[in-house]
């Protein structure tokens, strides 16, 4: 195979995996124009049509589909074998993609993020927000960050983090003028402040005592996609929010927001750092590892 049919491939997995020539041009750092005529080139090549072109995105034929399942994992061997290559070096160096929720990745990752990458030049961290649960190999990130309960099969899993509570909290305005919640089941009658997921779902609120667990779906005025906001919702008497604790520990300890339904939110497993268990650690991934570890506060 010669050079050229290696970076159509390259540029065909681009556009696959970005389902836009726009968004596969800029990663590739070629243009739009450039891109298309590679494309065509594959095509006419292979005698194929490997993708569906509509005014508003682009996606894989059945027999780019096909072409996706063989390329997906011989990039990713060669992609692991250059990574290897760091051995070689004296520094560690190369690329860590991590996904995390913004709350695991605020007060878990970013503390070691900021000493490593000081400490260590070559080394290069990308760090994907968000809330949904990723497939880490679809996706090509090394490592996810996740819930213990919410751990993907045929992961290594890896403690980074303590035992983590919830807050039920509303400020003492709202509180004035509402009766106090016994349980979980008495929220119906108040309002909450919803949080609206990356996923699109509404966050059910999650319950426990004496082994008893509750989901209840809680309704108010505010759906918000934002922490930073809830919290501000609550403290300005909107409703009642109910939070990982950390997050309002201070407020609560200073009185400006009351707590609520302690005995129904019992501690449970806090992050694991979670990776393949059949790839192969490149020396910049151990490094980040060790140092997660060496950093938990279990």
């Amino acid at each position: 195979m010669q050079r050229e049919e290696l970076g159509n491939l390259a540029m065909f997995l681009a556009v696959a995996e970005e389902r836009s020539f726009t968004r596969a041009a800029a990663k590739l750092g070629i243009s739009q124009s450039a891109l298309s005529h590679s494309m065509r080139r594959l095509e006419a090549k292979l005698g194929l049509r490997l993708l569906t072109r509509t005014t508003r995105s682009v996606a894989p034929t059945e027999a780019g589909e096909r072409l996706l399942e063989t390329l997906g994992p011989a990039i990713e061997e060669i992609d692991e074998r250059i990574a290897s290559l760091t051995e070689l070096r004296e520094r560690p160096a190369g690329t860590i993609r991590i996904t995390a929720s913004e709350h695991a990745a605020r007060t878990l990752l970013w503390p070691v993020i900021d000493r490593l990458t000081a400490e260590h030049p070559d080394i290069r961290i990308e760090l994907n927000i968000e809330s949904k649960l990723t497939d880490i190999v679809a996706e090509r990130f090394d490592a996810g960050v996740r819930l213990g309960e919410r751990l993907e099969q045929d992961m290594i899993a890896v403690r980074i983090g303590p035992r983590l509570r919830m807050a039920t909290v509303c400020a003492p305005v709202y509180l004035a003028q509402k009766s106090t919640p016994e349980t979980p089941h008495d929220l119906a009658g108040h309002s909450c402040i919803n949080l609206r997921m990356m996923n699109g779902g509404v966050y059910s609120w999650e319950f426990e005592k004496d082994g008893r667990e509750l989901r209840v779906k809680v309704d108010g005025q505010l759906v918000l996609n934002n922490v930073d906001l809830i919290v501000a919702a609550a403290l300005g008497g909107h409703g009642i929010a109910h939070l990982i604790e950390d997050r309002v520990a201070r407020l609560m300890a200073e009185g400006v927001l009351v707590r609520l339904l302690d005995d129904w939110c019992e501690p449970f497993d806090g992050y694991h750092l979670y990776y393949p268990s059949r790839r192969q650690p490149s020396p910049a991934f151990t490094l980040f590892l060790d140092a997660m570890r060496s950093g938990a506060t279990l």
